[in-house]
């Protein structure tokens, strides 16, 4: 006696409800990741269609990009790019330097080297903001340790973060101490994953330090080097935390930020359709530079996996 075959919608009907059900399931937090992250980005692109200013509710309108045309003719906006561009150019320039030269000191796996690059992540264990704290006590100028030692080398009065010409300085300082260990984390595993071989063959040569550096080891780097750098831009383009419980983007506007100065607009002045517009600009910027960064580190990832 034949037994009937199935339909496919029978034999669908049939099937358990957990395969059924998983993917679904499974893809349901990146969906509310997802909603997370748009709804507060629309949120703030309506906001940045409009004057609104919480201190005047009555006299909210919308100025489509009327916002956006009065930035370009706003000398504070202008300020506001050139203080982020040096920020994030000192940062993330002084911090791969540092990073990939405490890099190549600790490559070799030894049992001192794991230690002391262990020891090395304590500042990235710190919340910046808690960070920046510590560094205002140590500046401090009445009994501050770092003032203390730099007016034993002869430097009186220098006033760190509450002077213009020396607020910059200050606050980099902080950013290199707290973000340094997170090069340094990425070149080493970069340095440590290359392939021997090439370093084997060049010792053997009589190949010279330098050249073994500059010829070999760097260009096959440059993919960390790329990574390390776009994430350390993009966290510095956005910096708020270490800059404001520093000075509050003071004094003047020596380190008036997008995030500080977008902060300071909202909570402080009430100017939400302001503060709304200088993070979709902020948005547009990182938005740019990942798109440069990730086009460059594909060709470094094709050019240095068809050099090995």
């Amino acid at each position: 006696m034949s037994s009937t075959p199935l339909s496919p919608s029978v034999r669908h009907a049939r099937r358990p409800l957990l395969p059924r059900v998983l993917p679904y399931a499974l893809s349901l937090p990146a969906l509310l990741v997802c909603i997370g992250i748009l709804v507060p980005f629309f949120t703030a692109a309506f906001y940045s269609l409009q004057r609104y200013n919480l201190a005047m509710p009555g006299a909210r309108e919308f100025v489509w990009f009327g916002q956006y045309l009065d930035m370009l003719s706003d000398p504070d906006f202008w300020v506001t790019v050139r203080v982020s561009v040096i920020y994030a150019v000192a940062t993330v320039g002084l911090e791969l330097l540092l990073g990939l030269g405490i890099a190549l000191l600790l490559r070799e796996r030894t049992r001192f080297n794991n230690i002391v690059s262990v020891a090395l992540l304590l500042p990235l264990m710190t919340a910046p903001a808690l960070a920046s704290l510590m560094w205002k006590l140590m500046t401090n100028p009445n009994f501050g340790v770092l003032s203390w030692l730099i007016a034993e080398a002869g430097v009186h009065d220098f006033r760190w973060a509450s002077a213009p010409g020396s607020a910059m300085f200050t606050v980099v300082l902080v950013d290199i101490w707290v973000y340094t260990p997170f090069m340094m984390v990425l070149l080493l595993a970069g340095l440590r994953s290359l392939p021997q071989q090439p370093f084997e063959a060049a010792m053997l040569d009589g190949v010279p330090a330098h050249f073994v550096f500059f010829r070999i080891t760097l260009p096959m780097l440059a993919p960390y080097i790329v990574t390390a750098t776009l994430f350390r831009l993009l966290d510095s383009i956005q910096q708020f935390d270490i800059v404001y419980a520093m000075t509050q983007g003071g004094p003047g506007d020596s380190l008036m930020l997008f995030q500080v100065r977008a902060y300071l607009d909202f909570f402080q002045y009430t100017n939400v359709g302001t503060s709304a517009a200088l993070m979709i600009v902020l948005w547009a910027i990182t938005y740019a530079l990942s798109n440069v960064f990730i086009k460059q580190w594909l060709k470094l990832r094709e050019r240095t996996h068809g050099t090995i």
